[in-house]
């Protein structure tokens, strides 16, 4: 009977394995693990198998009735933008998904948003000031807002979540969890939308 030999560990599995915890202790220890594991995802985006639908839900009226702040502290009804197309994303820069889709979202933004379509970025973020300085390092092109009494329809449990309201005032689409926005589709489809 032949003995078995155990697997030796070599000096090279031994520093291989050492440089990963340290990467992996770095990436915790800075905070980046939201950029890092965004970045990653953000790759996955751009193969386009994790592009938005523009298949609408079964529509119910959307709930207006709640009060947007910006960095400013400027107050805004949420009411006063019933007659337009309104896209609403509810993100974090704690969230990965979220950092990874913000990009397209920024593309999206600066090719539909006008006077018919707005864009309304909810930051779940403890501190506005936080998702504000995170949007402008970014140079993203969008405005953040803070939403304390939003209604339970759009409270989902998780971020990123994006809903879609149209212009008499119904929620068309629901999504949560990460996805692309930035295609000729979703394009269209909020355009369409704008002009019924």
């Amino acid at each position: 009977m032949t003995e078995k030999k155990k697997p030796r560990v070599s000096k090279r599995d031994l520093i291989e394995l050492s440089v990963i915890v340290v990467i992996f202790l770095v990436i915790y220890l800075t905070g980046s693990q939201a950029e890092v594991f965004g970045r990653v995802q953000g790759l996955m985006l751009k193969t386009g198998i994790m592009n938005a639908s523009v298949e609408q839900d079964e529509t119910t009226n959307a709930n207006l009735n709640f009060v947007l702040r910006d960095i400013n502290g400027y107050q805004r009804n949420a009411s006063d933008l019933k007659g337009k197309t309104i896209f609403i994303n509810i993100w974090a820069t704690w969230c990965p998904p979220c950092v990874a889709e913000m990009p397209g979202i920024n593309k999206l933004y600066n090719k539909v948003q006008s006077e018919d379509i707005v864009f309304l970025m909810i930051s779940q973020d403890k501190s506005l000031e936080k998702a504000h300085n995170w949007v402008k390092k970014k140079e993203f092109d969008f405005d953040v807002y803070s939403a304390p009494n939003l209604p339970d329809q759009f409270r989902t449990g998780y971020v990123p979540s994006t809903f879609v309201i149209n212009t008499k005032g119904e929620l068309v689409l629901t999504k949560t969890g990460i996805a692309n926005y930035d295609t000729r589709k979703f394009e269209n489809f909020l355009k369409e939308l704008s002009n019924p």
